[in-house]
């Protein structure tokens, strides 16, 4: 097929350099994005009086044409073609005749990639939002099912505190609050519109740059060419925002295979989304969450990828950029195919408050609570907290817990205790005891899954 570049030379270039040189067989997924750009553009054609009336009619009639080939499989895409902008454009010439060649006035390939790039990723922005609030509202929904469940909250993977399991689950949907925040910011910054920087440094028609954004639903104009053709932070930031959410699906997954362990036996997971193994018949191995895991640090690359491309490159358009595409598509789709998964997989989950209950009764994480009991008897903290680790010292030489140590024993460390610490050093109780906003009492954890819920409807008014 002949190159539309060809003319200061033949547009002929050996197998090899075109192969190393096309981008169709990953930039073809933007076809959608390329025929509505383009009839915008002829649509600001026509208003500027730069082609007839006529030609934009049929230029249009043409487009919708192609898209409804493509979209039904009629229409294969020349994977001989060097991107997916030549491809409709050599289509649609072959359709419409002379007419097809005036759309390209007034445009370069240069805005037409970052064009095209900024209207899919804005679509897939807007959908990796609406993911991600159906995680947030299946992670409040499981909060909601094991509101009361007391488990060990952990730092250092120690044992160190009693908290609710919903107190945990709700944590991750502050971060995917974030996420979408983030995620939105992003698109903000996103949807501006290039078309109209042509190359690199304007065109000499009289165009509408801004009634063509409009039409395509962007909300300002890229204000200089140059930057225009050449920029690709919105494609480093989005990379950034999926970076961390997928930090953030890591981190709960990586918590999943610890607690669906026999050594945690703190959550089952669904056999819809575990497997088995091929010799050992007693296994059910957490693959999804564990791929999830993996998948995160391939995201990383593709953000570490981008950014090396674009850190030397001089203004304005060099081929370098076209790497932004792979990159940034691989992260996309590796972030939808974990929310996909991790979405359910959630819901399935089953917890274990038994075990929960029991690991936080054996971990004496109460130890704090019973210092502050001897606190409030009117002992300095340090003094307290000495005599506490005394009491599960004696705990553990009599294979009990502080809940169960007989008062006089206790009575043998200090005078000061009574027969009262056992309800003050009650997990429940000590769960209860933290009072502070944010804390992990049920009436604060019970604020914070409405304070999730508002957001999240904040986010579907907005969508």
């Amino acid at each position: 097929m002949a190159k539309l570049w060809q003319g200061v030379t033949d547009g002929v270039t050996s197998k090899v350099a075109d192969d190393f040189n096309s981008s169709i067989s990953f930039d073809s997924r933007m076809f959608r994005e390329d025929i509505s750009g383009s009839v915008a553009h002829a649509k600001m054609l026509a208003k500027c009086g730069i082609i007839p009336e006529e030609a934009k009619n049929e230029i249009i009639a043409g487009l919708f044409g192609i898209l409804e080939d493509l979209e039904s499989g009629k229409l294969k895409i020349d994977l001989s073609c060097e991107d997916i902008h030549m491809f409709v454009e050599q289509v649609l010439t072959e359709r419409i005749g002379e007419s097809g060649k005036m759309l390209h006035t007034a445009r370069s390939r240069n805005d037409q990639v970052a064009l095209d790039l900024r209207l899919y990723l804005r679509r897939e922005a807007d959908s990796l939002i609406g993911m991600l609030k159906s995680a947030a509202e299946t992670l409040v929904k499981k909060a909601e099912e094991y509101k009361t469940a007391v488990m060990p909250g952990y730092t250092h993977l120690q044992r160190a505190q009693p908290i609710l399991f919903s107190h945990h689950l709700l944590a991750y949907c502050m971060m995917l609050l974030r996420d979408i925040g983030r995620l939105s910011d992003c698109r903000e910054r996103l949807n501006v519109s290039p078309i109209g920087s042509c190359a690199l440094a304007g065109t000499t028609y009289n165009t509408d740059r801004r009634y063509e954004a409009e039409l395509l639903g962007f909300s300002d104009i890229c204000r200089n060419s140059l930057d225009g053709v050449s920029d690709r932070d919105f494609a480093l930031e989005l990379l950034s925002c999926i970076s961390i959410i997928m930090t953030h699906l890591s981190r709960f997954c990586e918590e999943l295979i610890l607690w669906s362990s026999w050594e945690f036996r703190f959550v089952e997971l669904s056999d819809n989304f575990t497997t088995g193994s091929s010799i050992m018949p007693q296994k059910k191995n957490p693959d999804m969450a564990e791929l999830i895991r993996g998948k995160t640090g391939r995201v990383f690359g593709d953000l570490t990828s981008l950014l090396t491309v674009l850190k030397g490159l001089p203004l304005a358009y060099n081929k370098d950029m076209q790497e932004d595409k792979e990159a940034v598509f691989d992260a996309v789709d590796a972030v939808k195919a974990c929310l996909t998964v991790f979405i359910p997989m959630i819901s399935e989950m089953k917890a274990r408050p038994d075990n929960m209950l029991k690991a936080a009764q054996t971990g004496f994480i109460n130890a704090t609570d019973l210092a502050d009991y001897l606190v409030r008897k009117g002992l300095p903290f340090r003094s307290a907290y000495k005599l506490a680790g005394q009491a599960v010292a004696k705990c553990q030489s009599l294979g009990c817990v502080l809940e169960t140590l007989p008062i006089g024993e206790y009575k043998t460390i200090s005078e000061l205790f009574e027969p009262d610490l056992y309800a003050d050093i009650d997990l429940k109780t000590c769960v209860e005891k933290r009072i502070s906003e944010g804390g992990t009492s049920l009436k604060s954890v019970e604020e914070q899954i409405e304070y999730v819920k508002e957001k999240l409807s904040e986010t579907e008014d907005n969508l």
